[in-house]
C-alpha cells in the first residue's frame, strides 16, 4: 500500500477528529475516511499499514463500519482475503448514518422521555415542574423524530435537491421566523 500525501493525511486525521467529536472512535473513523477515498477495495492489512495501526484495532474498527452498513466486504477472484469498501454514494451513506445515529440515540432518548413523563404523570404534585420541563423536551425528540421519518420517505435524489435548493430552504426558513 502506498504512503499518503500530507493532503490525504490531514483529511484522514481530521475525519478522525470529527468522528470523536460525533461520539465515534477514532480510529474507526479514520479508517472510513481511508476507505471512503482509496480509488479501490483495502484488505485489513492494507488498511493497518497504511494507517500504522494494530490489525485488531482494523478488523473491530471494520466490523463496527460494517454493523452500521456503510463499509461492505467485497472478495476477489483467486484471492482468499477480504477486501472493504465503502458505500459507492455519499448521500445515501449520510443517510445511513443519520438512520443509525436515530436508531442507536435518538429512539432510545424518546423511549425513556416518554417513559419518564408517563411515570410524572402518576406522580405526586410535587413533580408538576419537572414533568412540564420533561413534556417540552419529549415534544421537541418527538418533532424531530417526525421530520426525520418524513424526509426519511423521500428518495435520495429528492431529497439532495430539496437540501440543494436554496428558494426551498429560505422558504422555509420565513415560514419558521414568522410562527
Amino acid at each position: 500500500m502506498a504512503q499518503l500525501n500530507p493532503t490525504t493525511q490531514k483529511f484522514i486525521i481530521h475525519w478522525g477528529e470529527m468522528g470523536s467529536r460525533w461520539g465515534i472512535n477514532r480510529t474507526v473513523a479514520q479508517i472510513h475516511a481511508l476507505l471512503y477515498i482509496s480509488s479501490k477495495p483495502l484488505t485489513a492489512e492494507d488498511v493497518s499499514e497504511t494507517l500504522d495501526v494494530a490489525r485488531s484495532t482494523v478488523s473491530t474498527g471494520l466490523r463496527e463500519l460494517q454493523s452500521w452498513g456503510i463499509v461492505k466486504v467485497i472478495h476477489v477472484l483467486g484471492d482468499r482475503r477480504d477486501y472493504f469498501e465503502v458505500m459507492g454514494d455519499v448521500w445515501e451513506m449520510f443517510r445511513v448514518v443519520l438512520n443509525e445515529r436515530k436508531h442507536r440515540e435518538l429512539d432510545p432518548a424518546l423511549d425513556v422521555l416518554r417513559q419518564t413523563v408517563a411515570e410524572l404523570e402518576q406522580g405526586s404534585e410535587n413533580d408538576v415542574a419537572t414533568h412540564e420541563k420533561m413534556s417540552e423536551m419529549l415534544d421537541v425528540f418527538e418533532t424531530v423524530s417526525k421530520v426525520y421519518d418524513q424526509a426519511n420517505k423521500l428518495s435520495t435524489p429528492a431529497l439532495v435537491k430539496i437540501a440543494k435548493s436554496s428558494d426551498i430552504v429560505s422558504k422555509i426558513l420565513n415560514v419558521a421566523s414568522v410562527s
